[in-house]
């Protein structure tokens, strides 16, 4: 760094911290102004004064000024066409969140797909990110107690926000904990206070902010690699399936040795199309050779659904190989699964006729 210039420093808050603001950190340091950025934690209103950019602390959200709290009374923002109120975490993604594709992807900032990316990445991580800080349900919790609908098992030590929430008590004397460095300060750069106390503290944020900013890298690489390429792939088959079926209930997915993640695009596809819950059943071939024995997938209900719109029929469930083809009347039929969410077949010809079997029952 030259000299005269100045390291740009993030500012957030110190005390307890969530999984949003380590999110906000994370993905502010994506982009090349923050990349080398220091971090100061503090409530301390005339130190964050003289920080480059403020998260989730301050009461203030002006993008002119960099300030991105969520705090203040009168704060409704939300994401463009969403409804959840939007934390530190959705405040950067709404403001950055195409810049930081782009320094991550390299797409350009104004093209369709960076826009793709850009929606599908609020909308599967990071509003859960928003509506878990501000107490917002995926359910509306009165209307499940209305319906009398009871949680089978607690899974509140399964999501993100309460894995971050360990590392608040974490120990940080671990290999890899981070303390005070030679020049006095502390990763916050801050100067390093008596005793260790906040060095500590500051080590377990920064042990989560790369907890939750490994999983959001994840999903942006798969995103990008995987999901984003198979939609043309997808988008190809949705408009052949006629000839597989003439009511277009069956959906022939090509192999690709990285696979093709179909499930979401098709149900774009159905929106875009008016054509919600037509297809019924996806085919793929297990591998790419010419030999290669063929699945049929029962689609679902919607994305993460355990239920099927169609699942295959009761009388093959749990029944194999010649078993299986006496049942179905299909020669080739290998394996169909107890719950009726997929099958297989030695042969293309024979898992398209299982499909064209199972639409009929």
């Amino acid at each position: 760094m030259s000299a005269g210039t100045t390291s740009p420093v993030i500012g957030t808050h110190n005390g307890h911290f969530h999984a949003d603001e380590a999110l906000a950190v994370f993905l502010l340091k994506l982009l090349p102004e923050y990349r080398h950025a220091s971090l100061t934690r503090t409530r301390d209103a005339e130190v964050l004064k003289t920080c480059t950019i403020v998260v989730d602390v301050g009461g203030v959200h002006d993008d002119n000024i960099l300030r991105y709290d969520h705090h203040q009374r009168e704060f409704t923002a939300t994401f463009p066409g969403k409804q959840t109120k939007l934390s530190s975490a959705g405040l950067v993604w709404m403001h950055y969140g195409k810049r930081i594709i782009s320094a991550v992807t390299g797409l350009d900032v104004q093209s369709a797909d960076s826009e793709l990316l850009y929606q599908k990445i609020y909308e599967e991580f990071v509003e859960a990110f928003d509506g878990n800080d501000n107490g917002i349900a995926a359910y509306d919790p009165t209307a499940l107690r209305t319906a009398g609908i009871e949680k089978k098992f607690s899974d509140k030590g399964f999501s993100i926000a309460s894995v971050v929430n360990r590392y608040n008590y974490a120990p940080s004397a671990r290999e890899g904990a981070v303390g005070p460095t030679e020049n006095g300060t502390t990763t916050s750069g801050a100067p390093a206070p008596k005793g260790k106390s906040q060095d500590e503290e500051d080590s377990r944020f920064l042990r989560a902010s790369a907890f939750v900013g490994e999983q959001f890298s994840l999903e942006l690489e798969d995103r990008f690699q995987s999901w984003l390429p198979a939609r043309a792939v997808v988008k190809q088959a949705f408009s052949e399936r006629q000839q597989y079926e003439p009511k277009g209930r069956i959906i022939v997915i090509p192999y690709r040795s990285e696979g093709v993640p179909w499930s979401d695009h098709l149900y774009a596809l159905e929106e875009e199309t008016g054509s919600q819950g037509q297809v019924l059943y996806a085919l793929f071939a297990e591998n790419g050779e010419p030999n290669s024995k063929w699945r049929i997938r029962s689609v679902s209900l919607d994305g993460g659904s355990f239920e099927n719109r169609k699942g295959l029929p009761e009388a093959w469930r749990g029944v194999r190989d010649e078993e299986l083809s006496r049942v179905s009347g299909v020669p080739g039929s290998v394996f169909v699964h107890a719950s009726g969410f997929i099958g297989g077949n030695v042969t293309f010809e024979g898992a398209l006729e299982m499909a064209r079997k199972a639409v009929q029952i």
